[in-house]
């Protein structure tokens, strides 16, 4: 042992932590902020979208997923027709949020992308300015592509209106597994 060794103890022994009196608190983690992800590298908001995705990607990511799936479950807990219509308008509803919140990420991205073009052109930064220039052409070509979406689901047509015939043939789907289960397996 050597001279300071008693230091060096009485420092380990004030950095340990007792597990029966520990409590279950971000101030006693040291090291790790409050919030910050340990293990994950992705958030996801309740609807599975990965939050801090926006643009188109954020919109097609809504679009893809398994609504016939979600139209058969909910079938099962209520087959009533109305819940069909109910959640149907649901989805509408959801899709256009959806949608003004990719439009509204794009005109805000692209107010940002002109502020730097003449700002950088000011400077003299030509190589920049002309890779800010690709970055805004590319998302003016995602915000018509959203815009052509938009005006799909106004029209009750394309990628809208193929959400809600998955839905609503899962819900049938629903209600046949019902009928199948509770009458036509019966023996009579």
């Amino acid at each position: 042992m050597g001279l300071f060794s008693f230091l060096n103890r009485k420092k380990e022994t004030t950095n340990s932590v007792d597990p029966a009196n520990h409590q279950n608190s971000s101030a006693s983690l040291p090291g790790i902020p409050e919030g910050v992800p340990v293990g994950n590298d992705e958030f996801h908001n309740n609807d599975g979208v990965a939050s801090g995705e926006n643009g188109i990607y954020l919109l097609y990511r809504f679009l893809d997923r398994n609504y016939e799936r979600k139209g058969y479950d909910d079938a099962l807990i209520n087959p009533d027709n109305t819940h069909l219509q109910q959640n149907t308008e649901a989805l509408k509803n959801d899709l256009e949020r959806t949608i003004r919140k990719v439009k509204t990420f794009y005109e805000d991205f692209i107010r940002e992308i002109n502020f730097h073009i003449s700002s950088r052109s000011r400077s003299g930064m030509v190589d920049t300015v002309e890779e800010l220039k690709v970055k805004k052409e590319t998302a003016e070509d995602h915000i018509k592509q959203v815009r052509a979406i938009e005006e799909e689901v106004a029209n009750n047509k394309g990628a809208g209106q193929g959400i809600i015939i998955s839905y609503t043939r899962g819900f049938k789907n629903g209600l046949a597994a019902i009928s199948h289960h509770s009458i036509m397996k019966k023996n009579f």
